[in-house]
């Protein structure tokens, strides 16, 4: 019985540290090439360590901080473009008997349900004939379409975890309907959708390939400037700004985890 206990607590340990491995290792990889001013063969680790790149990365009249600006902006306009949408759709879908609600909350799912590929190689078709494409608007309108994925379902779940007593309340007292979806309604709501959100805002930070088909070459984000310093052979430059992209992730993630209650998460989907 003890050498079974003392195999499974082996086996548990060759478990976490390869689970370790794989979570840390390309992250590890990462931070060593973004300090490797000298690394070639045979050599296991960086022959020379420095800051150089990063320096080079932070210049302000880089493109690293212009392709940042950029993607920032085209997310924040697509958080705006999502919610503009998202809001009402949501508190329809969560509130109102609609008629093929599920169809209507399926068709929010297309754009994952096709390779992304071939739908944006239409989609820059379509917005050449329109002018949209290398431009901003065209992006933004690429990634929120995107978008939507996460945000009307999140958003519908939240109003959908609105205790509906409340607003019963709020319209037995005298308030209108708008005064009761703005006062009780949507406050009660705005963590769902304010997570929602963030989902979006980092969905559209780090979208290649819809801004690749659309935005190239006029418009240059920072997963663009990532993936042209990777083919360019600059591991360097592309870890740094691998690294720049993880921190939003990272540290939004968190927020989300405090705004995503179990009532809200058991309502996506319904």
């Amino acid at each position: 019985m003890r050498s079974w206990s003392l195999g499974s607590t082996i086996l548990k340990i060759i478990g976490l540290a390869i689970f370790a491995f794989l979570l840390f290792g390309p992250l590890a990889n990462l931070v060593l090439w973004s300090v490797a001013e000298r690394w070639y063969t045979p050599y296991k680790l960086p022959v020379t360590y420095g800051m150089r790149y990063w320096e080079t990365v932070f210049r302000p009249t880089g493109d690293a901080m212009a392709s940042l600006l950029t993607s920032v902006s085209i997310a924040c306009l697509t958080v705006m473009v999502a919610l503009v949408v998202s809001v009402p759709a949501g508190y329809a879908l969560a509130r109102l008997k609609l008629p093929w609600r599920t169809a209507l909350m399926i068709l929010f799912l297309l754009p994952q349900a096709f390779p992304s590929v071939a739908i944006y190689i239409n989609v820059a078709r379509v917005f050449y004939g329109l002018g949209l494409t290398g431009t901003i608007t065209g992006v933004v309108l690429v990634h929120a379409a995107h978008g939507l994925v996460y945000s009307v379902w999140i958003a519908a779940a939240a109003f959908a975890a609105v205790d509906k007593d409340l607003e019963l309340a709020a319209r037995n007292i005298g308030a209108s309907p708008l005064r009761t979806f703005f006062t009780i309604t949507l406050p009660l709501a705005s963590p769902g959708i304010m997570a929602s959100a963030i989902f979006v805002f980092l969905e559209s930070l780090d979208e290649f390939t819809g801004t690749f088909f659309v935005g190239v070459p006029q418009v240059t984000t920072l997963p663009l400037l990532l993936y042209n310093a990777s083919m360019g052979g600059n591991y360097q430059i592309a870890s740094i700004t691998a690294l720049i992209l993880l921190v939003p992730s990272v540290l939004f993630m968190l927020v989300i985890e405090r705004f995503l209650k179990a009532d809200v998460l058991s309502k996506v989907g319904q």
